[in-house]
């Protein structure tokens, strides 16, 4: 991952903090919208890598001398988590809200999340605890701190006096308190950049919701999108090297450009679904390396207000079905239109209902040319 590594580069809240309204989320108002971390906001995969890299110098030397497994969260953190995993060439495997069938997961709640429910293969689990004495959990952001708590309690009862735990973070909004509580669990904390969020609540209450909102078009496109299948897909909600899930990224990402037609300077759009935000900012940032103008985000579970307002940092949403489950809501938001759209996924199914809404989606946008990888088990 050498081309990836970039002098150290110091982050303010400034930069990086954006508050939108959640909606229909009584349990927290509002949402950390991170401006590079390529989810919300479309961005270039270069800035977003840059700041994970950063995330990863601040563990490399303190944890030189450990065996790390990395816990990613879903669905925002997973490709924090690989980044990470892969600079620190440790252990890595994402939580999940997907099904896996055959193996037996420790269940946890992430409370203030729209999905709640979080999964954890505890099958590989129990072989990474052999090889292992310290697990970081990798999150975007860290308010409360329950979450991981909720997940090492359930952690520390399995697997009792075997291993020590680490939270490291793009962002940490934790008060006094809770990074007390912290210290009391034997918990160390490592961030990117401090936040408050006293006012963030102060600042979307009266923003207006008032942005352009594109309802769920599921009729057949007059023209479907070219889908090309990957093989040498690895799975990162199991168990895998951090070094190792990079490496058949990029070759997913080599394949791909040595089979589709693109041209430099071309204004390019890469955009991953849900939990598989990773290997799209790898292709995206092979791409950017090639002299394309890219941009990359990501679909999410997450209903957001929208609003017209220039200082908010979403204006426009469009509802879509899932590439993994057919009745499930997600979105995208703020699309414009390219000379090329990238779709990657690892759905191993056909949803034509999550693949029907998404291209509606784009061409609604102005996208004429949209190709569809999936990189799955064939």
């Amino acid at each position: 991952m050498e081309e990836w590594q970039t002098d150290h580069k110091s982050y303010t809240e400034e930069e990086l903090v954006e508050v939108a309204k959640r909606e229909n989320n009584s349990r927290r108002t509002y949402l950390v919208v991170n401006r590079l971390q390529a989810k919300h906001v479309p961005v270039s995969p270069k800035k977003a890598l840059q700041m994970f890299q950063c995330l990863a110098d601040l563990l490399a030397d303190e944890y030189k001398d450990e065996k790390l497994l990395l816990i990613g969260f879903a669905e925002t953190a997973t490709a924090v988590g690989a980044a990470v995993a892969a600079r620190l060439e440790a252990l890595y495997i994402q939580t999940t809200r997907e099904q896996i069938d055959g193996v037996e997961y420790f269940y946890f709640c992430e409370q203030h999340s729209h999905a709640a429910e979080q999964k954890l293969v505890k099958d590989d689990l129990d072989r990474a605890v052999k090889l292992v004495k310290r697990i970081v959990f990798i999150e975007d952001e860290i308010t409360t701190g329950k979450t991981i708590r909720n997940i090492t309690e359930l952690l520390r009862q399995a697997y009792p006096n075997q291993l020590r735990y680490s939270a490291a973070s793009l962002l940490n909004g934790m008060n006094g308190t809770y990074q007390k509580d912290y210290e009391t669990e034997e918990i160390r904390l490592h961030w990117l950049v401090k936040t408050c969020h006293d006012t963030y609540e102060r600042r979307i209450r009266g923003c207006r919701q008032d942005g352009c909102y594109h309802e769920c078009d599921l009729r057949r496109p007059s023209v479907l999108p070219e889908i090309f299948r990957f093989s040498g897909y690895r799975n990162a909600r199991r168990i895998t090297e951090g070094k190792l899930y990079a490496d058949a990224c990029r070759q997913m990402g080599r394949e791909m450009l040595s089979i589709l037609p693109f041209v430099s300077k071309e204004q390019v759009l890469v955009i991953g679904t849900e939990e598989f935000m990773y290997p799209a900012l790898v292709l995206a940032s092979m791409l950017e390396e090639e002299g394309c103008l890219v941009r990359c985000h990501a679909t999410t579970r997450s209903p957001i207000a929208v609003s017209t307002e220039s200082s908010y940092p979403l204006h426009e949403r469009y509802e879509l079905r899932s590439f993994y489950d057919d009745q499930r809501i997600t979105y995208l938001y703020d699309l414009s239109a390219y000379e090329k759209v990238y779709v990657l996924t690892d759905a191993q199914g056909e949803t034509l209902d999550g693949l029907y809404s998404l291209v509606n989606a784009l061409t609604s946008a102005g996208n004429e040319k949209i190709y569809v990888i999936r990189w799955c088990q064939i």
